[in-house]
């Protein structure tokens, strides 16, 4: 009942408030607030043929209280289908090339699969002791397939409460759902062994190449539609569940 009535909070309050860059959208569900932003660059694009895309988006979690925010457990996103994942040519990189590594050694090993960089923060709340701020660096590398779908590898890593690497795999399944054509899926590790709420964070996914002389870029979109749409659904360890969809309008390019 308690999960349910969660839901029903949830979807009862999404606002979106589109701009000339970014679309920013705001969640809540009782004392849990999630605002996020995110959009797409350049915005004029062609109407029967992919372009290379900038994607981009950001995220913070607070409540009304004051109180830490519930932990996340699981990050999922729906992305349009007028347009296309590219990794042909594009350097693979593996978790245990990652394994045990700073941000700079992780970057370094597969500085060729790097394919979006970012940041993420937390609040660490161990019992009977002041909240700890922490944050780190987020690489995103493009990873092995996995059953024919390309795969991203998250990086982070922290020193608190000791050094930890963090390497999170989200698989790209390619999806027919309406619009969306694409979803990945994130389980957000464990943080201090538990005791770490995620608060913010902001990616920026871009990546261009050439491979046997002809140019790639990683994400690629078109403007069939006049708009290009997203939607986004978080879920929290105590049975929280937010959705929400991104919408931002495109231009056809001569």
């Amino acid at each position: 009942m308690r999960r349910r009535a969660l839901i029903a909070a949830a979807l009862a309050l999404t606002v979106l408030i589109a701009t000339a860059t970014a679309c920013a959208m705001v969640l809540r569900a009782g004392d849990l607030v999630v605002d996020a932003e995110g959009g797409f660059t350049p915005t004029a694009l062609p109407k029967h043929e992919d372009a290379p895309i900038v994607l981009y988006g950001s995220g913070k979690a607070t409540t009304v209280s004051g109180e830490l925010p519930p932990i996340v457990e699981t990050l999922t996103i729906e992305f349009d289908r007028h347009g296309h994942l590219e990794t042909n040519g594009l350097e693979v990189c593996t978790a245990p090339k990652l394994q045990a590594t700073t941000v700079p050694a992780a970057r370094r090993a597969c500085p060729n699969a790097i394919v979006g960089e970012g940041a993420g923060s937390a609040i660490v709340k161990f019992p009977e002791q002041a909240p700890i701020p922490i944050s780190s660096p987020i690489t995103l590398f493009n990873g092995p397939k996995k059953h024919g779908d390309d795969t991203l590898l998250a990086h982070a890593y922290t020193t608190v409460p000791v050094p930890t690497t963090f390497i999170v795999p989200v698989v790209i399944e390619k999806i027919h759902h309406g619009v969306y054509g694409y979803r990945t899926k994130a389980r957000i590790p464990k943080i201090a062994g538990g005791a770490g709420h995620p608060i913010s964070g902001h990616l920026r996914v871009v990546r261009k190449w050439t491979y046997k002389g002809q140019k790639h870029s990683y994400v690629n979109a078109r403007c069939e539609t006049g708009r290009l749409q997203a939607r986004v659904q978080v879920s929290f360890q105590d049975g929280t569940y937010l959705a929400g969809t991104f919408l931002k309008p495109c231009t056809v390019r001569g």
